[in-house]
């Protein structure tokens, strides 16, 4: 769902139906993500909301277990993964949708423990729209000079280095970011402070303090606009968002010194080598490999981990669940990069970590 519509919720009905555990009939059977029906669950009505990269991933699984079923309603805004965040903090929404994790002083802020549950990844892009130039390739450092403000023009040395035998017209450059507390904005700048070295100096994090004249959108889709639109524009924007609006993007240059295009394959070949850490968050950014995109971002759903409602809780499971099987079918239809197998199979077992109330 494009960011324009944070105010409101995505409506979807939906009843998941899952095996039964040897504890309570309405859980999913240890380990398993089928979609078996061996108990209805209970009516209930479940709340998200957070990151805009993983919206349209979010919204077409719960549409497709919509189809299937019937009696729990899911409803899932945007925000930003900051939002996401913060609502899931003050008990506002039952889970929350980020790209990046928990910093280490907002713990406390939280009503209890709470588990990672990664959903899918994918590239960031590097959009641009640039009247007679259709293919640009980039290197950290001068994707890092031209979002400082460094760099103003598209013909600028460092530019036409990155790009041998291209003609580049002296366009001023119109630089785009989020205005929302953003996962996509934490791991575009994490890239930066990680690959580019001193041309990057602005930190990284979910809110970046950006140079006077940039321009700002909100969510994925508000940043894809300002380039649509804007000749000279550049920004960072998720593949499915720039997909969407028909944008160019720039290959990447990565960590093994090649031009890489953001594409599935780059993203899938980024997950490969990761380390899984035991609470399963991972860092796929500046990943080591040939054919690695440099700036893939993972994203997560996380929840509470001692739920405090039976139908709820039990619905939440069987989602999630639900994301490990047939959503992971449908996420390369939806410019989406499946889980590694590693991971996959470390989140479907972190299921039983659950804890459903009887």
């Amino acid at each position: 769902m494009p960011a324009l519509l944070l105010v409101g919720f995505s409506l979807v009905g939906l009843m998941a139906a899952c095996g039964k555990d040897s504890n309570n009939g309405s859980q999913a059977t240890k380990g398993s993500t089928s979609e078996s029906t061996s108990a209805k669950l209970a009516p209930a009505t479940l709340n998200g909301s957070g990151s805009t990269f993983v919206q349209p991933f979010l919204e077409q699984v719960i549409a497709s277990f919509s189809e299937k079923n019937s009696g729990v309603v899911i409803n899932y805004g945007g925000g930003g993964s900051g939002k996401g965040r913060t609502d899931l903090q003050g008990g506002i929404v039952d889970f929350a949708g980020t790209d990046a994790t928990v910093a280490a002083a907002d713990v406390a802020k939280y009503k209890g423990p709470f588990l990672y549950f990664p959903t899918v990844a994918a590239p960031i892009t590097v959009s641009f729209h640039l009247t007679g130039v259709d293919s640009l390739q980039l290197s950290p450092a001068t994707i890092a000079k031209i979002f400082m403000g460094t760099i103003k023009t598209w013909n600028a040395a460092d530019i036409a280095a990155d790009n041998p035998g291209v003609k580049l017209p002296s366009t001023a450059i119109t630089v785009a970011h989020r205005s929302d507390s953003s996962g996509t904005t934490s791991n575009f700048t994490n890239f930066l402070k990680m690959a580019a070295g001193p041309a990057w100096t602005l930190d990284a994090g979910s809110t970046v303090n950006w140079p006077a004249g940039e321009q700002a959108g909100n969510g994925n889709s508000g940043v894809a606009q300002i380039i649509s639109t804007t000749n000279g524009a550049v920004g960072y924007v998720d593949f499915s968002d720039a997909k969407a609006a028909n944008l160019h993007f720039a290959k990447v240059k990565n960590k093994a010194g090649k031009f890489v295009e953001a594409t599935l394959d780059g993203a899938s070949a980024a997950l490969a080598n990761v380390t899984i850490n035991p609470d399963l968050t991972y860092n796929p950014l500046w990943a080591d490999g040939d054919a690695a995109y440099p700036i893939t971002s993972p994203t997560w759903i996380i929840a509470y981990t001692n739920q405090a409602d039976h139908a709820k809780g039990a619905a939440l499971k069987a989602f999630l669940s639900y994301i490990y099987s047939s959503g992971q079918d449908m996420a390369n239809g939806i410019n989406y990069a499946k889980l590694s197998d590693a991971i996959k199979s470390q989140a479907v077992a972190q299921l039983d970590k659950l804890v459903v109330p009887a």
